[in-house]
């Protein structure tokens, strides 16, 4: 495939693409606020839904290949379309769905697949620093979003997105798909039922091992921007928002390294922890301060994030967060919620996205009443989970509420009290200082704001 070709739907001529956020002036700006966004179609309960998939790396890939999976087995859904700015991608996922669903289209340009009509909705899972900037596009498109974690890069994208989700009325639902599981729920309602009493902490942890050191995947030898053929890869256009630099293909293939576009342990792991605590909470929470640390211990490679990380985080209502991780042990803490009468511990092996077939309550003994013991009574309880696939519930709720209009599993609201906490984390990491957020200006601020 010729990547300098036009595409057929949209008519986009690749010579006139803008270059990330460097490129949007203050008339773009305006405009863009100005515009109204448009509406997308109304979808019936037996229409076909229509996706696209921007970013088809190992995740983007996987993702897109659950879609076309449901779509044929349980929920009228197709992928027609597929993007990445490395046209090896594009060609290998073209010929998979030919292959084995129906012929998609392919292209280079994010723009092409948001400015079809015929698509109601984009899946979008590149790097993390191009995550705000499609999604923002897609929703002014008229298209509900399926939005790989972390939601975003940084605090203020978070706040957009919310925003966004309010002025246009599309669906978000944020890629952790763990947060599907049924352990959340029933440990939410065991919470909300008094079996723990008053919160008291939160605990998690997200730790792997490898000799070669995390995030340090294979890197194609002969792609690069001025490559041919399927070997190109667009890397202005990747680099996007980011810093300018010259061809990198350790930051190309090995993103996750790099402050540039990800938040390391922060944004890539601790999301999968951040985020089914809040569903866990009587209500989702932003943190109150935040302090982290952690460095890199054992792969002194190129990577720039730490290869272990910690934070501590302590929020208003009245309870802390302790999250753990390194890249160099895989032995991970029990995942669990701490209160006055009792714990919940929703993952004993700490693995939050394995699957696990029960919860566990422990009472507080010396604590509990008569009341508390006739209701949930004093000796540890197990609570049976039924064994289901958290990432084919995650897309079937994300299509059952296109159609039905109503919030996804993991909404954005949700997701960016999670995003909150790990981007704060990541800036404290990097500061070297505790932060505290203020709430009403969405800011990482060194000092408490008085209320």
């Amino acid at each position: 495939m010729n990547h300098r070709l036009m595409s057929k739907t949209t008519g986009f001529n690749r010579r006139d693409f803008f270059m990330g956020a460097s490129a949007l002036g203050a008339a773009g700006r305006a405009l863009a606020k100005a515009a109204k966004p448009a509406s997308g179609r109304i979808i019936g309960a037996n229409d076909r839904i229509n996706v696209g998939v921007i970013g088809t790396g190992g995740r983007g890939t996987y993702v897109g290949h659950v879609f076309a999976k449901v779509g044929k087995d349980d929920s009228p859904c197709q992928v027609v379309a597929v993007c990445d700015v490395y046209q090896k991608r594009v060609t290998l996922n073209r010929q998979y769905y030919a292959k084995n669903y129906s012929a998609v289209d392919g292209t280079l340009d994010y723009r092409e697949i948001i400015g079809r009509k015929d698509v109601d909705a984009v899946i979008v899972a590149t790097p993390d620093h191009w995550h705000a900037k499609i999604a923002l596009a897609a929703m002014d498109a008229g298209k509900d979003v399926y939005l790989e974690k972390p939601m975003v890069h940084t605090i203020d994208e978070a706040r957009r997105i919310v925003d966004a989700v309010k002025a246009t009325g599309r669906v978000v639902q944020v890629g952790s798909q763990t947060t599907s599981a049924q352990q959340w729920w029933k440990a939410k309602k065991a919470i909300a039922d008094g079996a723990i009493g008053d919160m008291i902490m939160s605990q998690g942890s997200y730790h792997r091992n490898s000799t070669g050191g995390e995030w340090n995947w294979e890197i194609d030898p002969a792609a690069g921007p001025d490559k041919q053929g399927d070997d190109h890869v667009d890397w202005a256009t990747w680099l996007g928002p980011a810093t300018k630099r010259a061809w990198d293909a350790d930051r190309f293939f090995r993103f996750r390294k790099y402050w540039d576009y990800s938040g390391g342990i922060a944004t890539d792991l601790f999301f999968h922890v951040a985020a089914p605590l809040n569903i866990c909470w009587p209500q989702p929470q932003f943190p109150h301060k935040v302090m982290a640390g952690g460095g890199i211990y054992v792969f002194k490679d190129a990577r720039e994030v730490p290869d272990t990380f910690h934070l501590v985080a302590e929020y208003s209502k009245g309870h802390t967060v302790v999250l753990t991780s390194s890249m160099a042990n895989s032995q991970h803490i029990p995942g669990l919620i701490r209160g006055h009468l009792g714990a919940i511990i929703m993952v004993d092996h700490g693995m939050f996205e394995a699957p696990t077939d029960h919860i566990t309550l422990k009472p507080e003994k010396k604590v509990v009443d008569e009341a508390y013991a006739a209701k949930f009574g004093k000796d540890e309880t197990q609570i049976p989970i039924d064994q289901e696939d958290s990432m084919d519930k995650h897309v079937k709720n994300f299509l059952g509420c296109m159609r039905t209009r109503e919030k996804p599993t993991l909404d954005v609201e949700t997701a960016a009290r999670a995003q909150v906490l790990i981007s704060m984390a990541v800036d404290s990491y990097r500061q070297g200082r505790v932060l505290y957020f203020d709430e009403k200006n969405w800011k990482a601020v060194p000092k408490p704001t008085r209320g």
